[in-house]
């Protein structure tokens, strides 16, 4: 488990976004991926895709790393955001905004008001 904590380590600190999650970003393989994944594509932000369905050493650590039972996670500047619910819930209320403002993240503003602006 040491070398997956170790390379999970070494690829949240070195972007800015991570999301590990079930596929990819352009093809996600459950629900819950393609929603987090859906959110930061539509708002256009840049961020590094871990499938953890390729690396079973990785689906398992991410979740001992993060001491959070659940995939897809988020991270932004090397520290853990959530899973699919609060990431949900983070956008709706402009809480991923501010995030992402506060720590030099580029995203698409008028994007992030759209995803609201619909499920208002």
């Amino acid at each position: 488990m040491t070398d997956a904590k170790t390379r999970i380590d070494e690829t949240v600190k070195a972007n800015d976004v991570v999301l590990y999650m079930k596929g990819t970003k352009d093809a996600p393989q459950c629900g819950f991926s393609s929603r987090v994944a859906g959110v930061l594509n539509f708002m256009s932000v840049d961020y590094a895709d871990v499938n953890v369905l390729a690396d079973e050493e990785i689906r398992s650590g991410i979740k001992d790393y993060s001491d959070w039972p659940t995939i897809p996670q988020l991270y932004v500047k090397g520290e853990f955001v959530g899973g699919c619910d609060i990431i949900t819930e983070m956008m709706l209320s402009g809480e991923l905004d501010t995030l992402f403002d506060d720590n030099g993240v580029a995203f698409s503003k008028d994007a992030a008001d759209k995803i609201r602006e619909a499920n208002a």
